[in-house]
């Protein structure tokens, strides 16, 4: 059955191959014609506007103790499941956001609340371990089962962090350790080198940079907020390296009637970010690495090519220094791939590739020769949490049985294809059309025309996100299907047909 989009409707889905991330043939599109959590709500009840009274109401109390102006809405965890969050005045709402992309597998999903159950998993919550000094017999183990069975090809070291941002900041360490210990060409440190670390004066404490991108996000800790290029109010009064920035390509779209205009714009970032790589050395702050995310979400939903990305990496290796993508959105799944960047054809892994979010627990895989030399030099307290690999285990082995990859990948196809369809009957409001599996995103033609309608999906039951300018950016779960993709798709047409 068709609606009036054209679009497939709730169990008719497209047959389509695709090769998965994690498969070594090509996997069929998931025939799933039913949500995969029982009792999920076939739709969206709204009982009054959002925020409610109730999260009003809460939204006080909680400013007396703490500065948190951007609350959205109160929830109840207790109420939401699946693909839809229930706030706490009761209205259900498809999901479309997920905690800014952190949500894998849905609200509430039985494998994740099954995964404690055993006695020794509870011990595992219960003595939280400094991981670092103090980890458990079958530490090795969970980290090869779980974290190495997940990771990017060709990269088989893993530290866990708590976050995306320290995820980064310890990957830049191992950037600036590769680059000094070339220069010292394995001697040891002096005491010279020793003594004037200890209070940031060179020779000890180098003057070194990593090269970010205009638009990109990667964190607000000190060096990770100095790579972040998306909004003033995240940098603003904040001291921060001057570290270097470049151009992340924008393109045209339709992507198919632009070919020589984008190409044109790799080029031209590519040879901006060679640029910049070579003169610092003359500029007293050699580069010793390039971070830069698959897709710019925070910055608005920017995508790069295969060429840019290859290009990138050519030139890291060229100048000898670290190639890090940083996948905290972007990792776990959503864009069809357990990774993105592996949908660009590398000739080689990336040096490094940093999560978060989808993969529950932060950390950073790397190669082998960026190990470093000394203990104590990647190191905090808690190295992340091992509970965190509880349920990142289940998470990873729902994602195998129900083929989650697959469903994306064929529920994108039908958010993509119906945004298309959409921007193509409502030109004045809608244009960029974009994405990979549902990592999606769409321009209105103003900033305050995308947040009205954002405001008024969320009004009819759909709580979506906004990024960069004007984006509407589109962050589903796994288990986000065919039908819940087209009661956004009529939602969002409603809305656009009351402007």
């Amino acid at each position: 059955m068709m609606n009036k989009l054209g679009l497939i409707l709730r169990g008719d889905m497209p047959k389509i191959q695709r090769l998965l991330s994690t498969a070594t043939s090509p996997a069929k599109a998931t025939s799933q014609s039913k949500p995969y959590i029982v009792g999920e709500p076939s739709g969206p009840t709204m009982k009054c506007e959002v925020p409610g009274p109730q999260s009003k109401s809460l939204l006080a109390d909680l400013s007396k103790i703490q500065s948190m102006d951007s609350v959205h809405f109160f929830a109840d965890y207790d109420k939401s499941l699946g693909n839809y969050i229930v706030d706490v005045d009761g209205n259900e709402m498809l999901d479309m956001f997920t905690q800014i992309s952190s949500v894998p597998i849905g609200y509430n999903h039985p494998a994740l609340l099954s995964a404690f159950d055993s006695p020794s998993a509870m011990r595992v919550l219960v003595n939280r371990p400094a991981l670092g000094v103090y980890p458990g017999a079958d530490w090795a183990q969970k980290l090869r089962d779980v974290m190495l069975s997940a990771a990017p090809p060709g990269l088989d070291q893993v530290t866990t962090m708590m976050c995306g941002s320290c995820s980064n900041e310890n990957a830049f360490k191992l950037m600036h350790f590769k680059y000094m210990e070339k220069l010292r060409e394995g001697r040891t440190f002096t005491a010279e080198e020793m003594e004037s670390c200890m209070i940031n004066q060179a020779p000890g404490t180098p003057n070194l940079s990593v090269l970010s991108f205009h638009g990109g996000f990667h964190g607000r800790t000190i060096a990770s907020l100095a790579c972040t290029h998306s909004k003033y109010i995240h940098k603003i009064d904040v001291p921060l390296p001057n570290w270097p920035v470049s151009d992340f390509p924008r393109y045209k779209y339709p992507l198919e009637e632009n070919i020589r205009e984008n190409e044109e714009e790799d080029n031209r970032c590519l040879a901006l970010a060679e640029e910049a790589i070579a003169n610092s050395g003359n500029n007293g702050c050699p580069i010793t690495g390039v971070i830069v995310e698959p897709i710019q979400a925070e910055g608005g939903d920017h995508h790069g090519s295969n060429k840019w990305f290859q290009g990138l990496q050519q030139i890291c290796k060229k100048y000898d220094i670290v190639y890090l993508i940083d996948e905290v959105q972007t990792g776990g799944g959503p864009t069809g791939k357990m990774w993105c960047h592996e949908w660009f054809d590398l000739e080689d892994s990336p040096d490094i590739v940093t999560f978060s979010k989808k993969m529950l627990t932060g950390g950073l895989y790397h190669k082998p020769e960026l190990r470093p030399k000394q203990p104590w030099r990647i190191f905090n307290t808690w190295v992340g949490d091992p509970g965190k690999l509880i349920l990142l285990d289940a998470v990873l082995k729902t994602i195998k049985k129900d083929d989650l990859l697959g469903n994306t990948l064929a529920t994108g196809d039908i958010l993509l294809s119906g945004l298309k369809d959409l921007e193509s009957r409502f030109p004045q409001y809608l244009k960029n059309t974009r994405g990979r599996g549902t990592f999606c995103a769409i321009d209105c033609d103003t900033g305050a025309r995308r947040d009205d309608v954002l405001a008024k999906l969320r009004s009819l039951g759909v709580h979506a996100g906004g990024c960069g300018e004007a984006a509407i950016r589109l962050r589903p779960a796994l288990i986000f299907q065919p039908w819940h993709a087209n009661i956004f798709l009529q939602k969002l047409e409603d809305v656009l047909m009351a402007q």
